[in-house]
């Protein structure tokens, strides 16, 4: 995965992307989540997020409660301790991790605590679920960092032409 490319070809289709998303938002919403499902069980047949980790190297999770109680205990510390040690608060109140990349993220891109990794990690790219119409601008920014999420809507946007 060639990372420097797909920066300057996610930052380059944006502006197309935007535009999309103002199609994406007239769609219904069964239609559309069935589209985003669907291309998000195509992509990750052929995409290895093992050889990307993008997310994990520019991107923080959400932390919620119930993922500070399950790191904590990973690491045998105290709530406090685990949230003083990797996380503060960000402009939304939400915790997120103090810096990137992921502390927990390996150099073969595995993650340390994977299987009690976040929430928002297990979810992401959120691309696989319902009401998709609530987090379009989300999936939209996911298009700078996810190349699955990318391709996701270079093939909507492919679709729109026909």
């Amino acid at each position: 995965m060639n990372l420097e490319n797909f920066k300057y070809r996610s930052n380059t289709e944006y502006i197309n992307h935007k535009k999309l998303l103002a199609k994406l938002k007239r769609i219904k919403s069964k239609i559309l989540d069935q589209s985003f499902s669907d291309a998000h069980e195509e992509k990750f047949k052929k995409m290895d997020c093992l050889e990307c980790a993008n997310c994990c190297k520019t991107t923080s999770p959400i932390f919620i409660q119930t993922d500070i109680d399950r790191l904590a205990k990973v690491f045998a510390m105290k709530n406090s301790e685990f949230v003083k040690q990797y996380l503060h608060r960000d402009a939304d109140g939400d915790f997120v991790l103090n810096s990137s990349p992921c502390p927990f993220l390996n150099d073969d891109n595995t993650c340390l605590v994977y299987e009690e990794r976040p929430k928002a990690c297990k979810e992401y790219p959120h691309t696989n679920r319902k009401n998709m119409h609530g987090i379009l601008n989300l999936t939209l920014q996911n298009t700078l960092v996810c190349p699955a999420v990318f391709e996701i809507f270079q093939d909507f946007e492919k679709d729109f032409r026909k």
